[in-house]
């Protein structure tokens, strides 16, 4: 583990950090103008949903290779430089697109690219820092991410809102900060040394413990109603703003989120993550049963802020419960299972939606995601109170 710390946090804690901003600031400028540019080529709800869910959950095997294979050569930064580069390449050509097909291979092909790089980054932050300090640096990388998430959308607002209906520029200028995050990567994160598996070592699913599957079957319950954050901003344009504003509605989300990731962070690794994770699915299930019920523009922005607050109690304490109950050798595969069930999932949870959206109503799919987060609540406490029960007994 690296001594030099840069602001109190681990060198590569810090830089994998940077490198999220940079790309987050790059993916987000793009991610939320998209759904307003595919309606402005002639795609419908149900499409943006789908290719949001294909490209996701399609690229979402490589996130279960990418964390098998880092822990089998005891490396992550080569995944890592791949997927963030492969990010930087695909950015710019979204300016050449003319029909949502061509959107759609292009986020296949990103999101192959965050496939690679999402597990074994995961996996280097938590070999870099103490066990009991993996909330708060998760909490970091949260924020810095969250941080690229304010950038980018406030960015593509100001763009929008100089060049109405030019998203050809968002998408040349969302190359720059991606290139940056690129360059963070290879110029300063260290490898973190790592047991490597040997050849004739391979992997059994029954070398993970129990509670890690019963853990991976509720963030499947959870994401089945979880469908892509696009839905919520098409709602938002329905409710007649001017389109260059709905950026800017998307980063009071990822504005709260910020703020709170590392205090949050450090609550979990006091307080215990399932607590936390229980209470934001409850926050989620408010926030999209009040998306159904209403359609009012000040009544979601409001709901943003509470969205920012439930994605600062889970996301974080997701990952770092991960590292609490995975051995280190198996961190990669363990990360790579988490992000390959969350993709996964999110193809039928978006044809869900958006067949909801187009074929009921507006309000339907939002009314399905707070019903499953509820589900999801449940049985994460019973996980907690069974989890809990069986650390007494070994006690």
């Amino acid at each position: 583990m690296d001594s030099k710390k840069i602001f109190g946090l681990q060198r590569n804690v810090f830089f994998t950090g940077l490198t999220s901003f940079f790309t987050d600031t790059s993916t987000k400028m793009i991610y939320s103008v998209m759904p307003l540019f595919l309606l402005s080529i002639g795609a419908s709800k149900t499409s943006i949903s789908l290719i949001e869910g294909i490209a996701e959950s399609t690229a979402s095997l490589f996130k279960a290779f990418s964390g098998y294979w880092s822990d089998r050569i005891g490396k992550n930064k080569p995944f890592m430089i791949i997927g963030y580069g492969v990010t930087a390449l695909i950015t710019p050509l979204y300016a050449l697109v003319r029909i949502p097909i061509q959107v759609l291979f292009l986020r296949f092909f990103e999101r192959i690219g965050k496939g690679l790089r999402a597990a074994p980054r995961d996996s280097l932050i938590s070999g870099s820092v103490p066990k009991n300090e993996a909330g708060k640096n998760f909490g970091f990388h949260k924020a810095m991410d969250n941080s690229g998430a304010i950038v980018g959308p406030l960015t593509a607002f100001l763009l929008l809102y100089f060049f109405p209906f030019n998203y050809k520029n968002i998408f040349l200028v969302a190359t720059i900060p991606a290139i940056f995050g690129v360059i963070s990567i290879v110029a300063f994160i260290k490898e973190v040394k790592t047991k490597k598996k040997k050849n004739d070592d391979s992997f059994h699913f029954k070398q993970l413990p129990k509670k890690f599957y019963f853990f991976l079957s509720i963030i499947f319950v959870f994401t089945l109603g979880n469908s892509a954050d696009a839905l919520l901003l098409v709602k938002t344009a329905e409710t007649g703003i001017d389109e260059s504003y709905v950026p800017f509605v998307y980063m009071i989300f990822s504005t709260v989120s910020v703020l709170l990731a590392i205090p949050i962070g450090k609550i979990s690794d006091k307080v215990g993550r399932e607590k936390l994770i229980v209470l934001g699915y409850l926050v989620y299930s408010l926030v999209y049963y009040l998306f159904g019920r209403f359609n009012n523009i000040s009544i979601f922005l409001f709901l943003f802020m509470l969205y920012g607050l439930y994605s600062a109690m889970t996301d974080s304490s997701q990952k770092a419960m991960i590292s609490d109950v995975v051995s280190s050798d198996l961190k990669g595969t363990g990360y790579g299972l988490y992000h390959a069930i969350l993709g996964i999932t999110l193809l039928p949870a978006s044809l869900i939606a958006g067949i909801l959206y187009d074929k009921v109503n507006s309000d339907a799919p939002f009314y399905f995601g707070s019903v499953m987060a509820l589900i999801a609540a449940v049985l994460m406490a019973v996980f907690a109170v069974v989890n809990k029960k069986k650390t007494v007994e070994v006690a």
